[in-house]
């Protein structure tokens, strides 16, 4: 894409490295304001971190090696947001699964960057 696609990811890398991964949403929860929602992989945040919404930066871990797979970049039309989450370690499947997830709903859209 450009030049600058090694430093993006390497520094990603340096910052979910520096980071403690916490999960607060298991794979096979439900979303607690949505119970219809449920989590095809464990969805949580990188401590000590800022995101758009005042919170950690967003991740979703899959069950491979725990490095930078992917972003997605969202939209929310309620929360009238944009945010980027990472995916660490996922596979094809998780990574299909996750984005069909942040697609569910017409107030939501999600793009899939893949490392």
């Amino acid at each position: 894409m450009s030049n600058f696609d090694g430093k993006f990811w390497n520094t990603l890398d340096r910052l979910v490295q520096a980071s403690e991964i916490v999960i607060d949403r298991p794979k096979g929860s439900a979303h607690p304001k949505y119970p219809s929602l449920v989590y095809p992989a464990d969805y949580g945040y990188l401590k000590n971190t800022a995101s758009m919404d005042g919170g950690g930066i967003d991740l979703w871990l899959g069950e491979g090696e725990p490095a930078v797979t992917a972003v997605l970049c969202t939209v929310d039309l309620l929360k009238r947001d944009c945010e980027i989450k990472i995916l660490l370690g996922c596979t094809e499947e998780e990574l299909a699964a996750i984005l069909k997830t942040q697609n569910r709903t017409p107030n939501m859209a999600a793009l899939l960057i893949r490392r």
